[in-house]
């Protein structure tokens, strides 16, 4: 399997789904490591939904779930993407890939370090430049997003989310207990203010303001007491933007694709000099 992948990027949420989606647009081969059971609440533009569904596609580009690296090597050749359950990168035991992206965005490191791969890119806080990977990616909306930092880390955590259009903290939704999702709406409807959207157990779920639902955890998922369940866009006329891959995530991958570009065309001169 040695260079059966040249990118493999930890996560398949919708942010990584931005970075994920251009890079295989690009012609790089992609392998996409998830967990057992993940948690995207902007599902319906997430490759991670390929776990549950079989296959999931965004924009015209299909991710297949696959049991081992056989499968996916076979589905990497039918030009799709494959997405392996393997929190934990097992499978760097026998791939030696040219870049390593981590777009799990838990605010933390979990497990990611410099010898992963040749070239290893971070995206958001928890990671420092020069020490957990080799490039770190800002993901803090503001005029910082998608800066590309060679050292240092990106800018903390603050637990608010950006605000729109005068919503910050509203935006987002939280498990008001511990349970199991029952949901009464989907993503892209149109609800309003105390609205129920959904039940955790028998605990009623309220939308905070009124808006498009952008993001619902899935039906069923067992969530604990503050867990993040759903995500309101107040902006009504951005109901077909439920459906596509975000800003946000465009612009990161966008910082992801020259990251690599800038560390591997250097050294592909340099060869090539020899």
């Amino acid at each position: 399997m040695r260079g059966a992948f040249q990118v493999i990027v930890r996560g398949g949420g919708d942010i990584a789904t931005g970075t994920i989606h251009r890079l295989h647009r690009c012609g790089f081969s992609v392998l996409v490591l998830e967990t057992d059971h993940p948690s995207a609440i902007r599902r319906y533009v997430a490759f991670s939904e390929a776990v549950y569904e079989g296959s999931w596609t965004v924009e015209d580009v299909e991710a297949v779930f696959v049991k081992n690296l056989e499968e996916a090597a076979r589905c990497q050749r039918m030009g799709k993407v494959p997405v392996l359950a393997d929190g934990d990168c097992r499978c760097l035991e026998q791939l030696h890939p040219q870049v390593l992206v981590d777009g799990i965005l838990a605010k933390k490191n979990l497990g990611t370090h410099l010898q992963m791969a040749d070239t290893v890119i971070a995206l958001g806080p928890g990671f420092t430049a020069g020490k957990d990977a080799h490039l770190v990616i800002e993901t803090m909306r503001g005029h910082d997003l998608g800066r590309i930092l060679t050292e240092g880390t990106a800018l903390p955590n603050t637990g608010v989310p950006g605000v729109i259009a005068g919503f910050g903290k509203e935006r987002v939704i939280h498990a008001p207990a511990e349970g199991k999702m029952i949901n009464c709406s989907r993503i892209g409807d149109l609800v309003e203010k105390d609205q129920i959207i959904a039940y955790v157990g028998e605990v009623p779920v309220r939308a905070a303001l009124s808006g498009v639902l952008r993001g619902l955890l899935r039906e069923g998922y067992p969530v604990t007491e503050g867990f993040k369940i759903a995500d309101i866009d107040p902006r009504e006329s951005q109901q077909k933007n439920c459906f596509t891959i975000s800003d946000k995530a465009r612009c990161i991958a966008g910082s992801v694709l020259e990251g690599i570009l800038s560390r591997q065309i250097p050294k592909a001169r340099q060869a090539a000099g020899d």
